[in-house]
């Protein structure tokens, strides 16, 4: 039996996944990323099983290696920025 991991190796890899679902270029890409890294991780952290942790641990782990690939693939590929997004400049007004 595998001992659980620590509260800061598991805090560790929510701050990696987050910091990487954040660099995909396609918002409906991104925010998904983050709500299901928020989701896994509130599982992670309601749950009390030393063993169940540990495989959480370990998937979202696996998972964070998938993650970097795709968003380097998004990055490559990405589309156009969404009327949904926050655009990075305000637009000036000229009368």
């Amino acid at each position: 039996m595998s001992n659980p991991p620590s509260a800061k190796s598991i805090l560790q890899l929510y701050v990696s996944m987050l910091r990487t679902s954040r660099s995909f270029s396609s918002y409906n890409f991104r925010e998904y990323f983050l709500r299901r890294t928020k989701n896994t991780f509130r599982e992670i952290q309601n749950e009390r099983d030393p063993a169940r942790v540990a495989a959480l641990y370990n998937e979202s782990a696996t998972e964070l290696a998938a993650l970097k690939r795709s968003a380097i693939v998004n990055q490559l590929y990405g589309g156009w920025t969404l009327a949904v997004e926050k655009q990075s400049r305000e637009r000036s007004d000229s009368c």
